[in-house]
């Protein structure tokens, strides 16, 4: 596809009002500013909140909606040109409780955004998945996995002149909403952090590196990808002591639906997978709606599996803590010194 012109673009973020659309929000605002950027989400006290934060802007629209509904979809669709799709049920434990409604909002909310944007005539919809959907071992996981399958077969409904669709999948983003590290900056004041494994490991990225990893993943995307980063691991029990250094440690026991290790990419997937300096490119088995290799990648050995304990890249105290002071998410006077 032809590099995108986002000052002449049209985009919608469903699911906008979340840390990643806000942060989504703020850097094409700032960087980019399209002739419409519209925020699609379903609670009227969150947009409110939004836009008292700062987020007004004359190209800015905000648009009440829900990825369950695919009427208001189609109305929200009309003019767009690249849809970022964000919205999801996000908490494991939630979606253990309420699989129905898991199921309704991000298996058949995907289902809805895809058919919108191709009666619509959207050129690029990039779609947010997670490590989760890799073998997955809880409901979220599994609907997450769902909706990535659907995105890239997506393709195949909109032939060859139509709709591209494509993913970006990737881990844990420190300092977010319900963390591990906000979790643990709380626990400090106590002298004793909880952890519920110390053979864990897990992926982390800044939010702004997940920003900008999804909107390079939408200028190259060519449809049916899925883009995975190539990120750091930590282990907890090393990101707790650089946390909270010097606090005692208290072993809860893995919880239901948890790894110990989180996978990027499977060990069935690299048979189809290419290899760039920052990112792994997972293509779909068949792509009838066509496909160049970007002239940079490689073919990936057929042997590999990327997970959070056999990565080649690892984030050790101070790498950590450099993670931390550069994202907006978490307040750098809470950081442990050095």
């Amino acid at each position: 596809m032809t590099p995108l012109d986002w000052s002449q673009a049209s985009v919608l973020v469903t699911g906008a009002t979340g840390s990643f659309g806000k942060a989504f929000v703020r850097a094409l605002l700032a960087r980019h500013t399209p002739r419409r950027l519209i925020v699609f989400s379903r609670d009227e006290l969150k947009q409110h909140e939004m836009r008292v934060a700062g987020f007004e802007h004359p190209n800015l629209r905000y648009f009440i909606g829900d990825v369950r509904s695919a009427d208001r979809l189609q109305r929200a669709m009309h003019g767009v040109d690249v849809v970022v799709h964000a919205a999801a049920l996000k908490q494991v434990p939630a979606c253990e409780y309420n699989p129905f409604e898991a199921i309704q909002t991000n298996v058949l909310g995907a289902q809805n955004v895809i058919e919108a944007a191709i009666d619509c005539g959207v050129k690029r919809v990039l779609a947010l998945s997670t490590d989760k959907a890799v073998s997955p071992a809880n409901l979220y996981g599994a609907t997450k996995l769902c909706a990535e399958k659907l995105f890239v077969q997506g393709n195949a409904y909109a032939g060859r002149g139509g709709t591209r669709f494509a993913c970006v999948r990737y881990g844990n983003v420190v300092g977010s909403r319900g963390s591990v590290v906000p979790l643990f900056l709380q626990q400090r004041k106590s002298g004793k952090v909880t952890i519920t494994d110390p053979r864990m490991t897990r992926f982390w990225l800044t939010i702004e590196q997940g920003v900008e990893f999804v909107i390079s993943s939408i200028n190259m995307m060519q449809g049916g990808e899925v883009f995975v980063p190539r990120i750091a691991s930590m282990r907890m029990p090393d990101l707790a002591e650089a946390i909270a250094p010097g606090c005692a440690v208290e072993v809860t026991g893995i919880r239901p639906g948890e790894k110990l290790h989180e996978a990027l990419v499977g060990v069935d997937e690299a048979r189809a997978m290419l290899v760039m300096d920052d990112r792994y490119i997972i293509l779909p088995q068949h792509m009838s709606w066509g496909y160049t290799p970007p002239a940079d990648a490689t073919k990936m050995s057929e042997e590999f599996s990327y997970t959070s304990d056999n990565n080649d890249q690892w984030l050790d105290r101070d790498g950590l803590l450099a993670l931390l002071r550069s994202t907006e998410t978490v307040d750098p006077a809470e950081l442990p010194a050095g």
